[in-house]
């Protein structure tokens, strides 16, 4: 093989592999965005009301939400990560839960930010919020549904079998950067979850992406 070739090939490679690695998108657990976004001048952040179809009930539920914060400080790519209902039906579950993730979903998206001052190269990031419905308790109601490590979370939803097929054909979560030691916790712990006969599979909600508000 002609060595300026092989060159150029492994070059070709190299490049390919910085643009791949620069393509990866960070993960930030809640709030954690603070430490290079803060809210757009004059901006607020919309909080949903309980959905009319649910509202007499008034059950206390919860639902973590997805999110990408692009770089212009737009959000997108909404879905449901983790859920929780006092009241939730035996029937009809999926509807249940898309009117609440809707909901969180349609207020998540009039989220607007702005990079601080010294970040001069803003980047997209994925990131989780939780919203509280009908709360009594709101502290305890959060709980149920705050997602301490969301890089952990994603690792979940990716090796479960109820989810696998519907994440692998989502452009965002196959763009998720994953620390290997997080991933490597996480793999140690499914190991002591067996030994130990406990159940293995996370607790998931039905519906994954939620489509954009219009």
């Amino acid at each position: 093989m002609n060595i300026g070739h092989l060159l150029a090939g492994l070059i070709a490679l190299s490049a390919c592999t910085v643009v791949q690695a620069q393509d990866r998108i960070s993960i930030v657990n809640e709030g954690g965005i603070r430490d290079a976004w803060a809210l757009a001048p004059g901006a607020t952040l919309p909080v949903p009301a309980y959905p009319a179809a649910y509202a007499a009930e008034q059950a206390e539920t919860c639902v973590a939400i997805g999110y990408l914060l692009n770089a212009d400080g737009t959000t997108s790519d909404f879905a449901l990560l983790k859920s929780w209902s006092a009241g939730e039906p035996r029937r009809e579950r999926e509807a249940f839960w898309s009117a609440f993730a809707n909901d969180a979903s349609g207020a998540l998206a009039r989220w607007r930010f702005v990079p601080r001052p010294e970040v001069t190269s803003p980047v997209p990031v994925y990131t989780v919020a939780t919203f509280l419905f009908g709360a009594k308790n709101g502290a305890e109601l959060r709980k149920r549904c705050a997602i301490p490590s969301l890089a952990f979370r994603i690792i979940e939803l990716r090796q479960s079998a109820k989810t696998r097929r519907r994440m692998s054909g989502s452009e965002v979560f196959s763009r998720l950067h994953i620390d290997p030691a997080v991933e490597q916790r996480y793999n140690e712990q499914l190991r002591v979850n067996e030994q130990e006969g406990r159940d293995v599979e996370p607790e998931l909600p039905p519906p994954g992406e939620v489509p954009t508000p219009r």
